[in-house]
């Protein structure tokens, strides 16, 4: 599975590329014949057809936050020849046109919406700017707490992951699961005794967009840039740049709620953007030593100025 995962995450790095069958099978070492078929196999879709979905996909979601960008332009960067062949692949994928969502979009924008998964979890955010650091940061409010919000140039970095392709909303279960199955490749390799060692959760779809049963979700651990992985463990960069980083204490059954604050209390008046980078979660504590069973996480939210 390793080598399909270093396969999805070249697409995912390089839709307006041409990602042929040959390229790609190079990329996991088999030969493209046994590639297309192991391919399919193990994702449940077939090469094309995955690579239409994701590209699609991708143009939806960009065309929700880049209002003023061209829908020929979009179309392009997600890997389209032409906009007749991204016209005719959008209406087929949503059954309706990319100007129709476009119009949603601005409608909902105007409106101060932004996507289903805001809802009412927060207030506005007010603001405070230290002169000392000049650093703004943003105060929301959580379920009666107060949460802080800053914009961070975050660096590039390398994590091994394990994945899981599937449902995984509220499923803690499965969250244990592959931390555990991550957590014991990486104590024999003297990894988790790095100082700076990071444990994430990167999220890869838009949960608007694409379908449940295709939702990737990568538990990560910061590793050397030559490390080497097998099996089930694969490594990837998560690309650096800007990030909305709000710092939670959360019960496990508040995530969903701390997301919809970033998103629907925090974004709509901080004057950026959704980014086209994967969010993900940074996890701090062990919650068995916190006090109350808390998590003390990082939601960090690719961002880029209006």
């Amino acid at each position: 599975m390793a080598r399909i995962n270093r396969v999805l995450d070249y697409i995912d790095s390089n839709l307006d590329q041409n990602l042929s069958l040959e390229t790609l099978a190079g990329i996991a070492h088999f030969s493209p014949y046994h590639f297309h078929r192991i391919f399919k196999a193990m994702t449940g879709e077939t090469l094309n057809r995955y690579i239409q979905r994701i590209r699609i996909e991708k143009a939806k979601g960009m065309l929700a936050v880049n209002l003023s960008t061209p829908v020929t332009a979009i179309a392009l960067d997600c890997g389209f020849s032409s906009s007749a062949a991204f016209a005719r692949a959008f209406k087929d994928a949503f059954d309706m046109s990319a100007s129709e969502w476009r119009k949603i979009c601005k409608t909902n924008s105007k409106n101060g919406q932004m996507n289903d998964n805001t809802g009412k979890a927060s207030k506005g955010a007010s603001m405070y700017f230290d002169l000392d650091t000049h650093q703004i940061t943003w105060r929301i409010t959580m379920n009666n707490s107060e949460v802080d919000v800053q914009v961070k140039n975050l660096k590039a970095i390398t994590v091994a992951y394990v994945r899981h392709v599937g449902p995984y909303k509220g499923n803690s279960e499965l969250f244990g699961r592959l931390i555990g199955q991550l957590m014991q490749w990486a104590a024999p390799r003297g990894i988790l005794e790095q100082p700076d060692m990071k444990l994430m959760a990167v999220y890869h779809d838009d949960p608007d967009i694409t379908a449940e049963e295709n939702h990737r979700l990568s538990i990560c651990c910061t590793v050397a840039e030559d490390t080497e992985v097998s099996g089930e463990i694969g490594t990837m960069e998560i690309p650096g740049g800007k990030c909305a980083v709000g710092h939670f204490e959360l019960n496990s059954d508040e995530y969903e709620e701390a997301w919809k604050s970033i998103y629907g209390g925090w974004l709509p008046d901080s004057g950026y953007q959704p980014d086209d980078r994967p969010p993900f979660e940074l996890y701090l504590n062990d919650p068995k030593t916190h006090p109350e069973g808390k998590c003390i996480v990082d939601i960090c939210v690719p961002v880029k100025p209006l």
